[in-house]
């Protein structure tokens, strides 16, 4: 099993049913409904909250005050006075605060004089981040993903060139948007909210009391399908050591182990592809001659000019050693874009290996994201045995949902060609991607210059954990311990071993 808690997970516990919601107004509308169900609490836990997030954004772009997240939460306050509402978003440095445009003092503003507790959390080392994205509805019903609650996160699966529901508040439409989050019910979310008390009572020293056995009916999202019944979830944890806090790196762990455990295919939708130890654990994969189908899907370039110079630099040796690796082509990296040929900003953590985990949170494939700040996911898995047939299927099913968004087909089609494909995602997409404008277009490095070099070489602004968040020297070192785990895991596989040559990520950090 993949799922060990106290090593790659912190526990496992059932969900009485789960979805996956593919961008965020899936998200922001199944959220909406949980919430006007909400009997006892409503807590949100993210890396942002912008009170003038837009829920169910009508075609210009805004909506009714109380459709606002900010508005639509007080009003819920008062009008139950027994209901609890908390929110606990990261306390961010100015400058990053001013880049979205100052919400931890609209949220301030929003909140004061009302039941609602707007809380900012700075419980983790300097320079790094809250970085978990959860909702929890009376204990009951859960959401756990990528997308935070602010206003230019909410988009559909059609990702339209230019669609005037994609409005901020400021005036300005905001880019096209992958997002996906899980939504659990039963004790998989009790386990949310479990982690939110924890954060909280942390954060501001105030123990929260559990908000006791569930109801029925439980807060589910109207009309909201569950493909997933009686399944068990994992929660996987990044936590930094910090002030006698030990580290937690479980996320890490269950992705090394799963890489390390895949037959047929590595599926990856995440926003960052930056970490030696995730790509040396690829590259090990690659350069066997049975190993599985490695599929990244990732965006063009950062939004943010740091994030280029920082990440997207680290992702381009990255896709060098990986391609080195890719001795019987099995790697395959693409961008999504519109059918305008817009970049979509892939900003999802989403994983699934095989038709046996499926994996969503808000864990990056980078240094940060293995030690340095605080992620969480929730992974469901299967086994081989004839009752988790169904659980397989569904699994299978989100894999070819989601490939079918980006390349603007119907899930049918799709099914049918990884079918004739024999289960290649790489051909599959070749065979349905072919007009003028690709959906998903390759994605390989680029040429570096001195500074970029600079930049891969130590990791400039990922560190692995706090030992070496401000000591860029320290950083190769503490990597190599990361790499050294991933190849731990390997070893644990032997049935997987080979006697080729592995190449290692620092052999592509280099110049010109």
């Amino acid at each position: 099993m993949l799922l060990q808690p106290g090593s790659t997970c912190w526990r496992v516990d059932t969900a009485w049913r789960a979805q996956v919601l593919i961008d965020s107004a899936a998200y922001f509308a199944a959220a909406k409904s949980a919430m006007l169900q909400a009997r006892r609490s409503i807590y949100l836990l993210g890396w942002a909250f912008d009170p003038l997030t837009q829920l169910m954004p009508d075609a210009s772009g805004s909506g009714p005050l109380d459709d606002q997240a900010g508005p639509f939460l007080a009003d819920l306050a008062k009008a139950r006075p027994d209901l609890d509402v908390r929110i606990l978003v990261w306390k961010s440095a100015l400058p990053i605060a001013a880049s979205q445009h100052f919400f931890p003092h609209r949220a301030r503003r929003c909140f004061r004089g009302t039941p609602v507790r707007f809380r900012l959390d700075a419980s983790v080392p300097l320079g790094a981040c809250h970085h978990q994205k959860v909702l929890v509805i009376d204990d009951v019903v859960g959401f756990c993903g990528g997308g935070d609650m602010t206003t230019d996160r909410w988009d559909t699966p059609e990702h339209l060139d230019d669609d005037p529901q994609r409005r901020t508040p400021f005036g300005d439409i905001h880019a096209p948007r992958h997002e996906v989050m899980m939504c659990v019910e039963g004790p998989a979310a009790a386990a949310l909210g479990e982690l939110f008390r924890r954060r909280w009572l942390r954060a501001t020293s105030e123990a929260v009391k559990p908000s006791g056995e569930a109801e029925a009916p439980t807060p589910w999202p109207l009309g909201l399908d569950a493909p997933f019944a009686g399944v068990r979830v994992g929660l996987a944890r990044t936590e930094p050591a910090w002030r006698g806090q030990p580290e937690v790196r479980e996320s890490e762990a269950l992705h090394l182990l799963a890489f390390a455990a895949a037959k047929r295919l590595i599926y990856l939708e995440n926003q960052y592809v930056a970490a030696p130890a995730i790509a040396d654990a690829l590259a090990a994969r690659l350069a066997e001659p049975d190993g599985p189908e490695v599929v990244v899907i990732s965006t063009e370039h950062s939004p943010s000019w740091f994030d280029r110079m920082t990440m997207d630099k680290t992702r381009s040796a990255l896709l060098a050693q990986l391609q080195a690796a890719d001795r019987y082509g099995r790697f395959h990296a693409y961008c999504p874009e519109t059918r305008g040929g817009r970049t979509i900003i892939v900003h999802c953590k989403a994983t699934v290996i095989d038709d046996h985990l499926l994996r969503v949170g808000s864990t990056n494939l980078n240094n940060r994201s293995s030690g340095f700040d605080s992620e969480c996911d929730l992974a469901i898995e299967a086994t081989d045995a004839p009752d988790d047939a169904p659980v397989r299927a569904a699994i299978a099913a989100h894999r070819t949902r989601s490939l079918a968004h980006f390349l603007g087909v119907y899930e049918a089609q799709m099914e049918a060609t990884l079918q004739a494909a024999d289960g290649k995602v790489g051909d599959a997409i070749a065979a349905l991607d072919q007009g003028p404008q690709p959906r998903l277009r390759r994605l390989g490095p680029v040429r570096m210059g001195p500074l970029a070099q600079l930049i891969a070489t130590f990791h400039l602004g990922d560190p692995a954990a706090p030992s070496d968040s401000w000591r860029p020297w320290r950083r190769r070192a503490a990597i190599r311990a990361g790499v050294e785990a991933a190849t731990l895991l390997r070893q644990a596989a032997p049935e997987r071993a080979t006697d080729w040559p592995v190449l290692k990520s620092e052999d592509f950090i280099q110049g010109d």
